[in-house]
C-alpha cells in the first residue's frame, strides 16, 4: 500500500528550506532535461525514504510533499489554502496513493479534514489520533519520572475545544488528573465549553482565558492551541514542563532556565527494527510528528477508510491507533526539546518543587544526577561527548586495576587516571597509612609556621632514590605546578629568560607549562604565552644545539606520553644533556607520566642513565589518593636561585607540602619497591606488546604498537583523504544532468567553504576511527582505554603497575575481536572472514 502525506512549512526558515530544494529541483530539472507540466507548482516533494518496513515484517510505500508556505499564511487566506490542499491531495493519488495524510494546518484548513474527504475520492487523515495519543503519554511519562500522583497533579490544557486538546483532555480525565483548561476569548457559556467533556468528570475541570493565572505554581502543560507564542516560558513558575503539540509552537524558544522544560508533543520515533528506505543509509526515523506516523501506520495496516477527522476524535479510536503503531514499533520515547533528546534526569530533578517539605523525596540515582549535575555545572560539551560515545558512565567502587558502577558491571582500567595510579585503585597499604595519619590528629598543613615531619622526611626519601642524587625539593599539587616551579628556578637561577622545549611535547595547562607545551590547539586560545619560548623538533640534537646558546633551560619528557607515547631515538637524551651542559642551560627531564616505575624502571632517567638538573614528578606520587607533585633541583642550582634570606621565600604554595599528601607518597614508595612494581611493569609489558603486535599485525588501520614498560599505545592510520571528493563525484556523475558544470560555475568562496569543509570532514573520519575503536572495548568487553591529549588517533595503554598478565591477556584478546569487528577498514579481502587467536590459542 502506498500513503502520500502533504505537510506544511513550520517556520519561515523551514519555508525558505522548502523553497530552496524547490530552486534545486528546478535546477537539476533542466540539466537532466526533463518538462514539467505546466502550471503552478504548489508543493515540493521532501527527499524521505520511500518505503517503511514495521515490526510485524508489513511494508508500505510513501511520498511526502510539503507547501511552502507556513501555518499562519494557510489560515490567512483558507478558502485558497483548502484548493490548494485538495489539489495537492488529488495529485498524491494520481500519484499511487492510496490513503493521505494531512499535517496541521493542511487539516484545519479543510475543517480538520471532514471538507477535504468530502472533496476527494482517496481516504484520509489528519494525524490527530495518534498525535493527541502521543502528546498523553509524553504527559504520563513526566508525571511519572517527576513522580507526581495523578490525584494531587493539576495539568493546564491550552488549546480547548481544539480537536488534539480536546482528545488529550478527555484522556487525562480518565486518568484521574485535575484540569485547568485554557480556551480562546468568546462568548460561549461554561456550559457550552464543559458540553464536550462527559459531566462526571466536570467537577474536577476548571475554565480559564488567561493563561497568566496558571504561571503562580508549578504545572504540567498541553499545549495544543497552535496560535503561536501563547507560553511565555520565562513566567512559568519553577518545576513547570509543558508538553507542546502545537504548530507553530504554543512555546516557541527553549527556557533559559533550567528549572522550567519544554517537551517536543505529538512526535513518536521508530525502534530498532523498523526500517525506513532499503536500510543501508541511516534515515529520519526519529522524533516523527504524530500525523506523519498515524499516516503510516494505516498505509501498514493496509486501512481504506478516513480517520481523525473533524473536532470531536472518538477516544477509543486515539487508544487503538496508540496500540497499532506500537505494534508496528513507533514509540512515544524518548522525549525531546526543541529536537534533541531529553535526558529523564533533567525532568525528574523538576520534582522537588513540586513536593512539600514534609513529602518524602524519591531515592536518589546517582548515575542519573551525576550526569546532570557534570553537564549543568562543570562542563556541558565534555558531557554531550561523553554522553554521544556511551562514554558517561558513573563508578562508585574501584580497587586495584577494576572499577565498578552502582549495577555492579566492572571495567577493566587500562587509564588509571592518565597515569596518576601507578599502585591502581585504593590501593589499601596507602588507604591504611592515611587512616592512621588522620587518627593520630598530627598537624596537616602547618607550612611556614613550623617544620612538617612527614613531608621533610618524603624530600629526604625522593632525594636519595632520584637520579643523580638531587638535593632539594619543592613540593606541589599537580604536575603543571611541578613544571612552573621547574622554569622559575631555572630563570632564576641563570639569570635568563629563554626557555626551550621540544615540539609535541605536553608539560601542562597554566600558563607557564602552556608556553613550552609543544600543540597549538592547546596554546592559541590563551596568547600570548609567556615570551622568549623556542620550540624544537623531538630527537634533533642539531636544533637543540643551535637553540640553547643564551637559553634557561631545555625541558623535555623522557617519553612524549600525550605527545601518543613517542619514544626518543637512542641516545638523544644523553647528548641533550651534554649539549645543556656545554651551553650552561639547565636540563629539566619532567617524568610527570614516566616516573616512579611506568617506564619499567622507578625513572625513565635511568635507562640512559641521565643526570638530570631538574626532575618533575606528580601523577602517581601519592597512589591516586591525593594531590601531589615534587620539583627535584640539584642544590648548587636551587641555591643559586633561592640561597638567600630575600630569596627563600619567592616561590612557595600554600598547600604544596602538607603532611597528608606526603604520608600517602610515603607510603607508595614503599610499595612501589615492596611490590617490586618497576619490573613488573617492565616485564609486563614486554609481554602486553608482543601480544598485542601478534593480533594487530594483520590490520592495516593500526599504524603501529609502541611503548616502554607499562606505558603504551596503539596508534591507527586513520586515512580518509580523497572521501570527500569521491563521494561528491560520484553524485555529480550519477544524478541526472551535467551537474559537474554547475559545480565549475559555484563562487570561489563556496568552493572554498566546501573544500575546507571536506577537509574538515576526512580528518574527523580519521579521529573517529580511534574513539569507536575505544568505545567498542569498552561496551563490549568493559575494558577502558581512551586517547592521548595531542593526538586523536593514539589510543593509550597505562593501567596501574599492578596488571597481571591474565589481565593484559584479556586486553589484548578484546583488541583482537574488535579489529576483526573493523576489518572493513583493513587492506587484505577476506580478513574478517577468520578470528584471530588469543594468546592462549597460540
Amino acid at each position: 500500500m502506498k500513503f502520500g502525506f502533504l505537510a506544511h512549512a513550520v517556520s519561515p526558515a523551514h519555508r525558505n528550506q522548502i523553497r530552496g530544494l524547490d530552486l534545486l529541483g528546478r535546477l537539476l530539472d533542466d540539466h537532466r532535461a526533463t518538462v514539467r507540466a505546466p502550471g503552478t507548482r504548489l508543493s515540493v516533494p521532501l527527499p524521505m525514504p520511500s518505503s517503511v518496513t514495521s515490526l510485524t515484517g508489513s511494508r508500505c510505500r510513501g511520498e511526502i510533499r510539503s507547501l511552502a508556505h507556513t501555518a499562519d499564511q494557510l489560515l490567512r487566506r483558507p478558502t485558497a489554502a483548502r484548493e490548494a490542499v485538495v489539489a495537492e491531495v488529488r495529485a498524491l493519488r494520481e500519484a499511487g496513493a492510496d490513503i493521505v495524510g494531512l499535517g496541521g494546518a493542511t487539516s484545519i484548513v479543510g475543517d480538520r479534514g471532514i471538507w477535504t474527504a468530502q472533496q476527494v475520492d482517496i481516504p484520509v487523515t489528519s494525524g490527530n489520533s495518534l498525535t493527541a495519543y502521543a502528546a498523553h503519554e509524553q504527559l504520563r511519562t513526566v508525571a511519572r519520572l517527576i513522580a507526581l500522583p495523578v490525584e494531587d497533579t493539576p495539568v493546564v490544557v491550552v488549546g480547548h475545544p481544539g480537536s488534539i486538546a480536546l482528545a488529550v483532555s478527555r484522556l487525562l480525565l480518565a486518568d484521574g488528573f485535575r484540569l485547568e483548561l485554557v480556551t480562546r476569548p468568546s462568548r460561549r457559556s461554561a456550559a457550552a465549553l464543559l458540553a464536550h467533556l462527559e459531566p462526571d468528570h466536570h467537577e474536577r475541570v476548571t475554565l480559564c482565558q488567561d493563561i497568566t493565572q496558571c504561571y503562580a505554581s508549578p504545572r504540567l502543560y498541553v499545549a495544543a492551541s497552535s496560535s503561536g507564542g501563547v507560553i511565555d516560558t520565562a513566567r512559568l513558575h519553577p518545576g513547570s514542563v509543558v508538553v507542546d503539540v502545537a504548530l507553530p509552537k504554543d512555546a516557541p524558544s527553549a527556557p533559559l532556565r533550567r528549572d522550567v522544560a519544554v517537551v517536543d508533543g505529538g512526535l513518536v520515533s521508530a525502534v530498532d527494527g523498523v526500517v525506513f528506505g532499503d536500510g543501508d543509509l541511516p534515515a529520519p526515523t526519529q522524533q516523527l510528528n504524530g500525523c506523519l506516523a498515524e499516516t503510516i501506520v494505516l498505509a501498514l495496516e493496509g486501512t481504506t477508510e478516513s480517520w481523525s477527522l473533524g473536532r470531536d476524535l472518538d477516544v477509543d479510536a486515539v487508544r487503538r491507533i496508540g496500540t497499532l503503531a506500537a505494534r508496528h514499533g513507533f514509540r512515544t520515547t524518548p522525549l525531546a526539546s526543541f529536537g534533541r533528546t531529553l535526558p529523564e534526569d533533567d525532568l525528574s530533578r523538576l520534582g522537588v518543587h513540586h513536593r512539600p517539605a514534609h513529602r518524602a523525596t524519591p531515592p536518589q540515582d546517582t548515575t542519573a544526577d551525576t550526569r546532570r549535575r557534570f553537564r549543568e555545572h562543570i562542563n556541558p560539551p565534555m558531557a554531550k561527548l561523553f554522553a554521544a560515545h556511551g562514554m558517561d558512565r558513573v563508578f562508585t567502587r574501584a580497587q586495584g586495576c577494576v572499577l565498578t558502577t552502582a549495577d555492579g558491571t566492572e571495567y577493566l582500567d587500562l587509564v588509571a587516571g592518565y597515569g596518576a595510579l601507578g599502585l591502581g585503585h585504593n590501593h589499601p597499604d596507602v588507604v591504611a597509612r592515611l587512616r592512621d595519619f588522620l587518627d593520630l590528629g598530627a598537624p596537616t598543613f602547618a607550612q611556614y609556621i613550623s617544620l612538617p615531619v612527614q613531608t621533610a622526611e618524603l624530600a629526604e626519601r625522593l632525594s636519595a632514590i632520584s637520579p643523580g642524587g638531587l638535593e632539594r625539593v619543592f613540593f606541589s599539587n599537580s604536575g603543571t605546578e611541578a613544571v612552573e616551579a621547574a622554569l622559575k628556578v631555572a630563570r632564576a637561577a641563570t639569570g635568563r629568560t629563554r626557555l626551550v622545549h621540544a615540539d609535541n611535547s605536553y608539560h601542562g595547562k597554566t600558563l607557564g607549562a602552556l608556553s613550552v607545551t609543544g600543540r597549538d590547539t592547546h596554546r592559541t586560545p590563551f596568547g600570548p604565552l609567556v615570551p622568549d619560548v623556542v620550540a624544537v623538533p623531538y630527537g634533533d640534537t642539531a636544533a637543540l644545539a643551535a637553540a640553547l646558546d643564551g637559553a634557561a633551560a631545555f625541558i623535555v619528557e623522557p617519553v612524549q606520553g600525550e605527545g601518543g607515547v613517542v619514544l626518543p631515538p637512542p641516545g638523544y637524551l644523553r647528548e641533550a644533556q651534554r649539549l645543556c651542559a656545554r651551553a650552561g642551560a639547565v636540563f629539566v627531564l619532567d617524568e610527570i607520566q614516566t616516573g616512579l616505575g611506568r617506564t619499567g624502571a622507578m625513572f625513565a632517567a635511568d635507562h640512559d642513565g641521565l643526570r638530570p638538573d631538574v626532575l618533575c614528578l606528580a601523577k602517581s606520587l601519592s597512589g591516586g589518593l591525593v594531590p601531589v607533585a615534587a620539583t627535584l633541583v640539584r642544590a648548587e642550582l636551587w641555591d643559586a636561585a633561592y640561597g638567600s634570606s630575600d630569596r627563600a621565600l619567592l616561590h612557595s604554595s600554600t598547600f604544596g607540602g602538607g603532611n597528608f599528601a606526603a604520608t600517602a607518597a610515603l607510603a607508595t614508595l614503599d610499595v612501589l619497591q615492596a611490590e617490586k612494581l618497576p619490573e613488573r611493569a617492565r616485564d609486563t609489558g614486554a609481554h602486553l606488546r608482543t601480544s598485542l603486535r601478534a593480533v594487530c599485525e594483520p590490520y592495516a588501520f593500526i599504524r603501529d604498537v609502541r611503548g616502554i614498560g607499562l606505558m603504551n599505545a596503539i596508534e591507527f592510520d586513520g586515512d580518509f583523504s580523497g572521501a570527500s571528493a569521491a563521494m561528491t563525484d560520484e553524485l555529480l556523475t550519477r544524478l541526472p544532468g551535467d551537474l559537474h558544470t554547475l559545480v565549475d560555475w559555484l563562487p570561489d568562496d563556496l568552493r572554498t567553504a566546501f573544500r575546507s569543509a571536506a577537509t574538515a570532514l576526512e580528518t574527523s573520519l580519521g579521529d573517529l576511527l580511534c574513539l569507536r575503536f575505544a568505545a567498542r572495548l569498552a561496551r563490549d568487553h568493559r575494558i577502558l582505554t581512551f586517547l592521548t591529549a595531542n593526538h586523536n588517533r593514539v589510543l593509550r595503554i597505562q593501567p596501574p603497575l599492578s596488571l597481571t598478565t591474565g589481565q593484559a591477556d584479556r586486553f589484548v584478546a578484546a583488541v583482537g575481536e574488535v579489529c576483526h569487528e573493523f576489518a572493513l577498514h583493513a587492506d587484505a579481502v577476506g580478513i574478517g572472514t577468520r578470528r584471530h587467536p588469543t594468546p592462549h590459542e597460540g
